[in-house]
């Protein structure tokens, strides 16, 4: 049972996020020989002002 989980920040559509969660099923399917029934994907949605890099938040942009 794979588990594929993918962290981003906020401000993606309901769309983007379901054809994200069809394209990962797929291509771990296709790449693991696994069952797409079989494969969870977990999307972990974070704040703009819980993440940063090099010392700036991303909501400080």
């Amino acid at each position: 049972m794979p588990i594929v989980t993918i962290k981003f920040l906020e401000g993606r559509s309901d769309d983007q996020k379901k054809e994200l969660v069809k394209n990962v099923t797929d291509v771990v399917s296709a790449d693991l020989n696994a069952p797409k029934e079989k494969i969870h994907v977990v999307l972990e949605e974070m704040k703009k002002t819980d993440y940063g890099v090099a010392g700036i938040r991303s909501s400080d942009l």
